[in-house]
């Protein structure tokens, strides 16, 4: 698995998903739905890697002169 999610994206998934995970159990019922969400953006902010992205061809990350 490349890391495709750069910085600035992993600094916004970390931030939403903190707000959506919150969310989810604060309101309880539907609002779980939220919760997963937020976890899904939550993991894929630590790992750096997106699979959505991989299928719609995004790379957010930009590349070290070492990593090429």
């Amino acid at each position: 698995m490349n890391k495709n999610v750069g910085n600035k994206d992993k600094a916004v998934r970390v931030i939403l998903g903190i707000l959506f995970v919150a969310a989810g159990f604060g309101f309880g019922g539907a609002w779980l739905a939220l919760a997963v969400v937020g976890a899904v953006l939550l993991i894929t902010a630590a790992t750096g890697f997106c699979g959505l992205y991989t299928l719609l061809g995004i790379n957010t990350c930009k590349l070290s002169s070492d990593d090429k």
